[in-house]
């Protein structure tokens, strides 16, 4: 651990900060902080830190057991997450959590088939099966729209059951896409630059098909009816933004994000909404993914751009039922690829740029924290000034470190409260590539050898 400096913004944020040491009272602050707000958007620096997965899995249980939340809503795609939910409520006929995450096989696989993942997603399924018979179900829930493919497919499944010429006319709709191989990419590409017609018309006019025969869907008998047009509109609306998404992102980048995370907010509405009505109260959910979405907007260079985010609109929505909480690390390893498509490997994170915040965090030299910026505290009048902060996605490229992974933002409007691991560690897929074995050599390979 590095020493503390004796400069007045490292003594301010010490004087904040509340120490996280990995016992059983250390987020007793943060669920204070947390209060009765129904929203609980958790971050992450990263898509392949341990201490990312693992202690937000921490936080979350004890939101569940000790404050009533009944979903987790991630940065994932929908279908793919719901055999997850069907797995923790014990629906499903996977075995074993390992089965259950399956789904998971576009890149980046690493991100929800690893180590930590299994582990929450068994504590899941273990919590559920000791509540009583009356008491709700704890749900994992997808909010990403990549799945265009797998969603016709579902959607499809669906109607084949309960209506099999309203199957027939979503089978005609959807062949606009068979050419493309069940390759989004080549699809909007094709589509953006006007080398192929437009699905459009065609996926909109599913999505009213599906919504106008509600009533006669929703007869079948009992919840499980309600649940499965559920999911099966969330699969048509999916397809219906995807097609979008796919159509702006050769050409126009913030329009796209912007689709993307409207989306997102959108299914998590959608999301509180069926559940408050199937049990009867408000319900409450935490929400898993990354800074870039969890944090708000408004407060970084990129949201001066004009784009927004995930924690942006659900602070708008929500107002004071929600929280944002921020996850940083100065050093450490990663399990990032170097490019899109390429295998994981186990990276070297290096030391954070000096004036970035997870720096002016090291300087503190109290290694792991939680830093409330809720309101005004000497960490807050501390922190005024913006600085940088580093976001690693999928991808990570330290030769050009400054450029793509550092961006200028206002932490305390950002978040509500960040926690900083200073040193993190790569997260475990459940397929470790050689390259991520034998990890990344040393910067003086092969001098140093």
């Amino acid at each position: 651990m590095k020493t503390a400096t004796n400069s007045p913004i490292s003594v301010a944020i010490s004087s904040a900060a509340h120490m996280l040491r990995g016992a059983v009272d250390d987020y007793d602050s943060l669920l204070e902080l947390i209060g009765d707000a129904r929203f609980v958007l958790l971050g992450e620096a990263s898509h392949g830190t341990h201490e990312f997965y693992q202690e937000r899995a921490r936080i979350t249980q004890r939101l569940i057991v000790e404050k009533g939340f009944t979903a987790v809503a991630v940065e994932a795609d929908w279908p793919d997450a719901y055999r997850v939910n069907r797995y923790v409520r014990g629906q499903a006929e996977d075995a074993k959590a390992e089965q259950a995450l399956a789904g998971f096989r576009r890149f980046p696989t690493w991100m929800w088939r690893n180590a930590d993942v299994v582990d929450f997603v068994e504590w899941l399924r273990s919590h559920n099966a000791s509540l009583l018979l009356q008491e709700p179900r704890i749900g994992f829930y997808g909010l990403d729209l990549y799945s265009l493919f797998t969603s016709t497919d579902e959607v499809l499944r669906y109607l084949d059951k309960v209506d099999p010429e309203a199957a027939r006319r979503a089978r005609t709709r959807y062949a606009c896409f068979d050419h493309f191989g069940e390759n989004s990419q080549r699809y909007g590409y094709a589509a953006s630059l006007g080398l192929s017609a437009s699905c459009e018309d065609e996926v909109v006019a599913q999505l009213r098909d599906l919504q106008a025969r509600a009533t006669d869907y929703l007869r079948r008998d009992g919840p499980e009816a309600t649940d499965a047009f559920f999911y099966a509109k969330q699969n048509a609306r999916l397809v219906m933004n995807a097609e979008e998404y796919y159509r702006t992102m050769f050409h126009r980048r913030v329009s796209s994000w912007n689709l993307r995370d409207r989306y997102m907010a959108e299914t998590l509405d959608a999301l509180a909404q069926h559940l408050s009505q199937t049990s009867g109260k408000p319900a409450k959910i935490v929400v898993w993914e990354h800074n870039s979405h969890v944090g708000d907007a408004r407060a970084t260079e990129v949201g001066r751009q004009g784009e927004w985010n995930v924690g942006q609109l659900a602070r708008e929505l929500y107002g004071d039922e929600t929280r944002l909480i921020g996850f940083t690390t100065y050093q450490g390893t990663v399990t990032a690829a170097s490019d899109w498509d390429e295998p994981a490997q186990r990276k070297r994170v290096r030391p954070a740029l000096a004036g970035s915040y997870e720096e002016t965090f090291h300087q503190t030299g109290i290694g792991n924290f939680m830093l409330p910026l809720r309101k005004n505290n000497s960490a807050t009048q501390a922190l005024f000034d913006r600085r940088l902060e580093r976001a690693i996605g999928v991808i990570y490229r330290p030769e050009t470190e400054r450029q793509s992974h550092y961006f200028y933002a206002h932490l305390p409007q950002q978040f509500d409260a960040v926690l900083h691991f200073d040193e993190t560690h790569a997260v475990e897929p459940l397929e470790p590539t050689s390259q991520w074995e034998t990890g990344e050599a040393p910067e003086t390979f092969p001098v140093g050898v």
